[in-house]
C-alpha cells in the first residue's frame, strides 16, 4: 500500500498550482505522511490532502509514488477510501 501524490495541475490560493496527496491503505498513514511533509490539518478534504507545487518534490523525496489524477481516483475507489462530496449524483 501506498502514499501517491498527482502532478501540481489544480490552480488554487496564492497563484500556486496544487497536487492532491491521498493513501490507498489507511487515512492513518495518508495524515502521518502528511505532517511529516509539513502539511497542516487544514489540507485536508474528505479522502486527500492538497498540496502546494511548492513541496511535490519534497513529498516524492519522502516516498510518495508520483502518479495521474486518474490513478489516484481509481486506487481511491479500489481501497474504499473514496469520499464524495455530499449530494454528488452519479451518472
Amino acid at each position: 500500500m501506498s502514499v501517491l501524490i498527482d502532478p501540481p495541475a489544480w490552480p488554487g490560493p496564492r497563484g500556486l498550482l496544487w497536487s492532491h496527496l491521498v493513501s490507498d491503505s489507511s487515512y492513518a498513514e495518508l495524515h502521518a505522511f502528511a505532517r511529516g511533509l509539513g502539511v497542516p490539518e487544514r489540507a485536508f478534504d474528505r479522502d486527500h490532502y492538497d498540496v502546494p507545487e511548492t513541496l511535490y518534490e519534497r513529498a516524492v523525496e519522502l516516498g510518495a509514488l508520483a502518479v495521474s489524477s486518474r490513478t489516484i481516483v481509481a486506487r481511491l475507489h479500489a481501497s474504499g477510501l473514496r469520499r464524495r462530496k455530499p449530494g454528488r449524483v452519479l451518472g
